[in-house]
C-alpha cells in the first residue's frame, strides 16, 4: 500500500492562511494523479483538489475555489495545499492519496474515493 506523510495543518483564526504538504513514504509521486481530501465528523470524506501527474489538470470542489491552490514539486516528490481565508467550516482532518486512475481527468477522479489506506492527515483548526 502506497503510504503518504501529512503536515502543515494547526491553529489558524478565522481568514487565516495554512500550507499543507504531502510526501510519498518511499515511493515517487512524480507518475501518480494526487489529490487532497477531508472528512468532516459525520460526512463523507470528499476530495478537495486534484492534480494530474504534470500538474496541468487541476480541479478544485466548489466551497474552495478561489481560496485553495494545489502544486506539486515532483522532483521533491511533495504535494502542497495553500489555503487562504479559512473559515471555521473548513475545520477538519486534510489527507492526501493518489487517485483512482492516473490516466483520467482528475475532474472525474477527484469525487471517487480512492482506494487507500489512509494515514493520519493533519488536522487543520480554524477558531479564534
Amino acid at each position: 500500500q502506497l503510504q503518504f506523510v501529512e503536515s502543515g495543518g494547526g491553529l489558524v483564526q478565522p481568514g487565516g492562511s495554512l500550507r499543507l504538504a504531502c510526501v510519498g513514504d518511499g515511493f515517487t509521486l512524480d507518475y501518480l494523479s494526487v489529490g487532497w481530501f477531508r472528512q468532516a465528523p459525520g460526512k463523507e470524506r470528499e476530495g478537495v483538489s486534484c492534480i494530474n501527474t504534470s500538474g496541468e489538470n487541476i480541479h478544485y470542489v466548489d466551497s474552495v475555489k478561489g481560496r485553495f491552490t494545489i502544486s506539486r514539486d515532483n522532483a521533491k516528490n511533495t504535494l502542497f495545499l495553500r489555503m487562504n481565508s479559512l473559515p471555521p467550516a473548513d475545520t477538519v482532518i486534510y489527507y492526501c492519496a493518489p487517485l483512482v486512475s492516473s490516466l483520467t481527468p482528475v475532474q472525474t477522479t477527484c469525487t471517487m474515493t480512492p482506494f487507500v489506506s489512509w494515514g493520519q492527515g493533519t488536522q487543520v483548526t480554524v477558531s479564534s
